[in-house]
Parts: structure tokens; sequence; C-alpha cells
């Protein structure tokens, strides 16, 4: 009999690990997990740990590094790490798998920096493809905020790999979609095209039981999975045109459940079937305890009329406007947290 997580990737998921801690990336890899992703508060979680004090150590010890300069080389040590883990899943699926997702610069979309648009674009692109040199199974992971969605046709016209981040809504799914399928028509070849695109889920469960409390029993707490649901109906659609090789996925991230009342895996049973998920480590043990056995649900929706209650109540672009506003706070905020605690490793380093 086949174990929980499995079971899930037998019925067509690809399991990806939302960390790229070493100790994690080895036991997932080994419970089927095929590729992970990295932000900010991972790097600085495992910082924290003290783990990594001896490389911070050789990364100071230029003397003129700066804090960011420190912060960026670490993670890319870290990601790199983590790449090789999956390189062979990389190497197998001839490029369809096996990557690992690096975050670019939240502090880009820094409200207290107020860089000019034409700056944050410029940034993105020379960052993306700086980061993304030399590493054949890394994904750039750029938001799908206003710079970053109109720097995504230069980079994917660059043949970087590309994992859209921070999209909770059809407009902004199409809007990278499309421009990520514009820039690669411009590459000689579409052979190593890939993109994902990584859809938000519970955080929409919290913004409708707050903003959204005349939501029904049977929508509240639904509409997270609908959305996503949907916007991977309409992923399958428009690739299926394409001649693409490789599959441009949908990610399902914020899989962890919010609600203490809810299962550990109610995302994971709801999205199971394709496709990606990106799930934290505590999902993932959660999944593995519950002795399931997870089939295809992402393309069965809720009744018609719990649709149909959704579309009426919830205003998608009221809910888009707040959720990245909260978004871009949550994104450049690890960052400087990040950087505090890189000054604070370089003040006990030196002291001791």
């Amino acid at each position: 009999m086949s174990s929980p997580l499995e079971s899930l990737i037998h019925c067509g998921t690809k399991l990806w690990l939302d960390s790229v801690d070493p100790d994690l990336v080895q036991k997932n890899r080994a419970l089927g997990a095929t590729g992970a992703t990295s932000n900010p508060i991972i790097i600085a979680d495992l910082v924290k740990t003290g783990r990594f004090d001896e490389q911070l150590g050789s990364l100071m010890a230029s003397g003129d590094a700066t804090d960011a300069d420190i912060a960026w080389s670490l993670t890319d040590q870290i990601v790199s790490d983590a790449e090789r883990v999956f390189a062979p899943v990389w190497q197998t699926t001839s490029g369809n798998d096996g990557y690992v997702s690096f975050e670019l610069d939240p502090l880009l979309e820094d409200p207290d920096r107020d860089l000019p648009h034409v700056d944050r674009v410029e940034q993105y692109v020379e960052l993306g493809k700086r980061w993304s040199s030399e590493h054949r199974n890394r994904m750039i992971k750029v938001p799908a905020t206003p710079a970053g969605l109109e720097a995504l046709q230069p980079l994917a016209a660059a043949g970087v790999p590309l994992n859209v981040t921070l999209i909770f809504t059809q407009r902004q799914y199409q809007q990278a979609r499309d421009a990520i399928w514009q820039g690669a028509q411009r590459r000689r070849s579409l052979q190593s095209f890939k993109s994902v695109y990584s859809i938000f889920i519970s955080r929409v469960d919290v913004y409708t039981e707050k903003h959204v409390p005349s939501l029904s029993e049977a929508a509240q707490g639904q509409v997270g999975i609908v959305n996503a649901k949907r916007l991977w109906a309409d992923n399958q659609q428009f690739w299926g045109g394409k001649e693409a090789p490789l599959h441009q996925e949908i990610v399902f991230a914020s899989t962890g459940s919010k609600k203490p009342e809810d299962p550990a895996w109610k995302y994971v049973a709801a999205l199971a079937g394709s496709d990606i998920q990106t799930n934290p480590p505590a999902t993932n043990d959660a999944v593995q305890e519950s002795g399931l056995e997870f089939t295809r649900t992402v393309d069965q929706l809720p009744p018609q009329a719990v649709l149909d209650e959704i579309d009426k109540l919830v205003d998608m672009q009221e809910l888009e406007k707040t959720l990245m506003s909260e978004g871009i706070a949550k994104f450049a905020t690890p960052q400087k947290a990040l950087l505090e605690l890189i000054a604070d490793k370089r003040r006990q380093l030196a002291s001791t």
C-alpha cells in the first residue's frame, strides 16, 4: 500500500517543498518531492539556527561585502545546494521538473523606497538574468506586481525559467502568462521554455472570512480553492493549444491551512491530481501522517449554487487590491529582517 504522499504523487501532483533547509530537502526528496522554493523568511530561519555561521564567516572575511551582498551570496549557496539534490529529476525529465525557485530582491517593491516603475522593471530583468546564469534547474521567482509583470517578457525572451508569484486573480495570471508567451516566442527555440504560475490559496480564504462574512457556510472557505481550480483550467486550455515541449504549470501555493479547525491537508486534498503543490514541511508531515489515500480532485468544482454565490458576493478586483497590498508588505519586511539578522551575525562573529 502506498503512503499518503505517494498516493498524492501517483494521482498526478508534483510535490515541491516550501523550504531549502538542506535536511528537509533530503528528507522530502526521499518522500517524493521533486522541487523546492526559497524566500527570505526561509533563509532567515536557517541563519537563526547557527548552522551557517561558518559560511557567513567566510563571506564576511572579505571585509568590503555589505550585509545585502552576504545575504544574497548565502541565499545563492543554499539554493545551489538544493539544486544539486533535484538535478537528477531535471535531467530525467528533460527540464520539465526538478527546479528550485530563487526569489528576486523583495525590496524592489518596498513602499518606503518608492523606486520609479522603470527602475524596478530594469532591476528585475537585470537580477533575473544574473541569478539564473549558469543554473540549469533554477527558477527565478518574480512577483505579479506591475513592475514584475512588465519584466516577464524580456526575461522569458532571454531564456530564464520563471515562477510568477503573488498571483491571486485571473487578471494577474493572464497578464503574466501572455507576457511570458510573447517573450518565449522571441527565443530561437522553445525546447527549454519553462514557466509556472504560483496561485496563492489560503490567503484568499482568510480574506473572505474577514471581508465577505455574508458568504454561506457552504461557500466560506471554498473561494481560494474555486479560484485556483478555475485558473488551473484556464491554464490547461491556453497551453493545450501551444507547441511548448515542456509543461507550463500552475503552482498551488499557500497550501498550509490557516484555521485550526481545518485539517492540515484541506488544500492538498482539494487540489490533488495535476500540476504542482508547493507545501510547507509541516503540511507534508501532516499529510504523511494522515493515513489518507489521495485521488484526483483538481477538476471537480462545488455545486453551481456555491459558484454563483461566490461570483455574486466576492469582488475579485477588491480582493486583489487588498491581498497585493498585504503581500507586498509581507514581501519586503522579511528581507529587511534578514539584513538585520546578517548585521547581528556580523557583530557576533566579530566578537568571537
